[in-house]
């Protein structure tokens, strides 16, 4: 597996619906790539947003960011979205799971 986290923050004054309909096609179009596990997307208090994609392989993330579509989402984001990002990739990170037996 190959994770993705994504941190950012946006630039005041974005325009928040074009911004969201942007997200949700990439996210559609992501989930249709081939080794595309999964996707979450969460928002802190702070408003910074925490973003983690799980990839089967690293070239099906690198895939991934070679998509057309994608790349010119990335180059709105740089120039019109985000005021921060930084972005983290490993592969195979190391992992511990617990699953309780009885989650009531």
């Amino acid at each position: 597996m190959y994770l993705v986290l994504f941190r950012s923050t946006k630039r005041s004054g974005i325009d928040a619906e074009v911004y969201a309909a942007q997200a949700q096609a990439m996210e559609a179009l992501a989930k249709a790539q081939p080794g595309f596990l999964s996707f979450k997307s969460y928002v802190a208090g702070d408003g910074e947003t925490v973003a983690i994609s799980e990839w089967a392989s690293e070239d099906a993330a690198h895939g991934w960011g070679r998509v057309a579509e994608h790349r010119i989402a990335q180059a709105d984001g740089r120039k019109r979205w985000y005021a921060t990002y930084t972005l983290y990739a490993c592969n195979n990170p190391l992992t511990h799971r617990f699953v309780a037996k009885d989650p009531s």
